[in-house]
């Protein structure tokens, strides 16, 4: 219903002149501090659960974006914490560096997205002044590092791009939100860097559509995204992408999905977030049996919609319309034996033709007879005037598309609309009833065409879905994942043959660092 009434062009049907873009992900170790903390968001998402923390003090929400801090950097969750070597942030640093060296003879530009963090000026950390001071120390001159929050006006905002535009300032950094729709720098962007992940896929095209657009003077471009393994990042990825997959099929019609949820902001469920913080593997597996879980019920779904059409036409539609068909048949082949009969042999002789209490035996009598007949109306509505070739006249006079009507009653009506020559519309009633055979042999073939689409409507009904056994398999799986990611249960590990055992709680610690 979406498709019929959006009117959509998206970028690959536009086929618009911009760079090629090559996506990379940047992956980091995370430190120790990191690895612990992610364990504690899971003994956070524990309490919750339980029941033993006031929802206004601690929830999923909360836990998750504590969650995403952390992933983007551990100073996020306190300032004293250490800047690790290693972390994405300083990742980024190098990237950003390297990529504004190499392109200093063309005054290359880049920008940076950032949602997790904003510039600060009472000495507290920030992401923002961090990058900044790094690149600073590097030898990138501060004048060519900008942020968009500094820009608050449209003059300041329009002069910023002006000079993003000319290469005076290289580096730009922003949130999605304020460097998104609307901000039109590309002219010499050769990379975008990507530090955090947002909720929704439009985010991340948006981030992606400053750089790759039309007017972007390089060919090829870099898109470079950032992960910390063993936190949020990656999973928050998948998450992402799976939405986008489903926004792209109904986008571009290519897939049978017939509907798709976009979510400004959630909380990862208390299950993920616990598995998450372990580092259970279980985790991806059952993302992906969700995804494809969800498109088997879907064409499940579309599936039982037309089993249940063609059930209820099997049993009411195509009958029903055979019947009617049917006795227009009979009808047709009523009123054409009833003109026959009632027609001369020889083609020559004029049919009589009754008009009121009068026979004419003349066309062109006949012919003034119905148009005399015409000026007499007093009324809109149908009345009788008389007979023709067996079948009873009434006139009447329509009065949206201002002319008079004969209406030739048989088993069937037959409509003519009069002109003004009396020639004519004798004409226009025997070409009226010459018709008779052709509709007749068309609703013969249309009668054929229906009980071939009866038979047809029978056996699609009998059908069963085609990929019932897989959906029964994964949903069965899925069940399992479930029960193992279930922090509720008692722990459990997995042996060889699949059985699950209880472990003390030693073996458990034991387990657990395995």
């Amino acid at each position: 219903m979406f498709r019929e009434v959006a009117d959509i062009q998206t970028a690959d049907m536009l086929n618009l002149p911009v760079p090629e873009a090559e996506y990379r992900v940047v992956s980091v170790k995370p430190s120790e501090m990191q690895r612990e903390m992610v364990v504690e968001l899971g003994e956070r998402a524990e309490r919750v659960r339980e029941g033993l923390v006031n929802a206004t003090e601690d929830n999923m929400l909360l836990i998750t974006n504590d969650g995403r801090k952390l992933a983007l950097d551990q100073r996020m969750m306190n300032d004293l914490l250490p800047d690790y070597p290693e972390s994405k942030v300083n990742a980024c640093v190098e990237e950003v560096y390297n990529f504004w060296e190499q392109g200093q003879e063309k005054r290359l530009t880049q920008l940076v997205f950032c949602d997790l963090s904003t510039p600060k000026t009472d000495g507290s950390f920030s992401v923002y002044n961090d990058v900044r001071d790094k690149l600073i120390a590097k030898g990138v001159p501060p004048e060519e590092i900008a942020f968009i929050h500094d820009a608050n006006t449209e003059v300041r905002k329009k002069e910023l791009f002006s000079k993003v535009r000319r290469g005076a300032v290289r580096i730009l950094m922003g949130s999605t939100f304020k460097m998104g729709a609307g901000t039109n720098v590309q002219d010499l962007i050769i990379a975008s860097h990507d530090l955090d992940c947002p909720w929704r896929p439009r985010d991340l095209e948006q981030r992606a559509g400053r750089t790759v657009r039309q007017g972007n003077k390089n060919p090829k471009v870099d898109v470079v995204r950032y992960v910390t393994e063993g936190t949020f990042d990656a999973y928050l990825y998948q998450i992402i992408e799976n939405k986008q997959k489903f926004i792209s099929q109904i986008m571009t019609s290519k897939s049978p999905a017939r509907s798709v949820e976009d979510i400004d902001e959630v909380a990862l469920s208390y299950a993920e977030i616990k598995a998450l913080a372990v580092g259970n593997p279980y985790i991806k597996e059952k993302m992906d049996l969700d995804i494809q879980v969800s498109k088997l019920q879907l064409l499940k779904q579309s599936f039982l919609s037309q089993k249940y059409e063609m059930e209820d036409k099997a049993v009411r539609y195509f009958p029903n319309e055979i019947r009617q068909c049917e006795q227009r048949i009979a009808d047709y082949e009523s009123d054409i034996a009833l003109a026959k009969e009632n027609t001369p042999l020889d083609r020559e002789t004029f049919p009589e033709m009754q008009i009121h209490d009068v026979v004419y035996t003349e066309k062109k009598e006949a012919g003034q007879a119905i148009i005399e007949a015409c000026k007499a109306m007093k009324s809109a509505d149908a009345v009788l005037i008389g007979r023709y070739r067996g079948f009873p006249m009434k006139l009447s006079y329509d009065s949206f598309q201002k002319v008079f009507v004969i209406s030739m009653y048989g088993k069937q009506v037959y409509h003519v609309p009069l002109g003004t020559d009396i020639h004519g519309n004798i004409t226009r009633l025997d070409n009226k009833i010459q018709e008779l055979p052709d509709k007749m042999l068309r609703c013969q073939d249309k009668l054929e065409n229906l009980k071939v689409q009866l038979e047809n409507a029978k056996e699609e009904a009998q059908k069963e879905f085609p990929q019932e056994e897989e959906l029964a398999e994964k949903i069965a799986r899925l069940g399992e994942l479930n029960v193992l990611l279930d922090m509720d249960k008692k722990d459990q590990v997995l042996l060889d043959d699949g059985e699950g055992v209880e472990i003390e709680p030693e073996q458990k610690k034991k387990e657990h660092e395995r």
